[in-house]
């Protein structure tokens, strides 16, 4: 649906998904776990995907080295972004490590002193 709202179009069939990630899954793959947690704001359904054992938070498009994601985007909100990063990723460890969806990684303390956003 995304590609026809930009006029592009698809060949070929779309995968069939049998199986939705739920707020807080834990999600396993060999000796790894992560949990989702919902972050919206840079789309409604945004996740990070966060692993306590490995002190690691994959922040995708939510949370970057000095940034945030963006908002302007169909149904981005800055808003709702600043709070569930405050409310979800500020309050992980500070030594947290995030790999955002570009861009180096960072951690949650550099992020809470010097990112401007927050």
């Amino acid at each position: 649906e995304q590609a026809k709202a930009f006029g592009l179009s698809m060949k070929g069939k779309s995968g069939q998904v049998n199986h939705f990630i739920t707020v807080g899954e834990a999600i396993h793959f060999g000796e790894s776990t992560l949990t989702s947690l919902h972050v919206p704001g840079h789309s409604p359904g945004s996740l990070v995907f966060y692993s306590e054992e490995s002190n690691l938070a994959i922040t995708g498009d939510t949370l970057f080295a000095g940034s945030i994601g963006r908002t302007d985007l169909w149904a981005g909100n800055q808003e709702i972004l600043l709070a569930a990063i405050r409310n979800k990723l500020l309050t992980l460890p500070d030594s947290t490590i995030i790999y955002p969806g570009h861009g180096p990684e960072s951690s949650i303390r550099e992020e809470k002193l010097e990112n401007p956003y927050i």
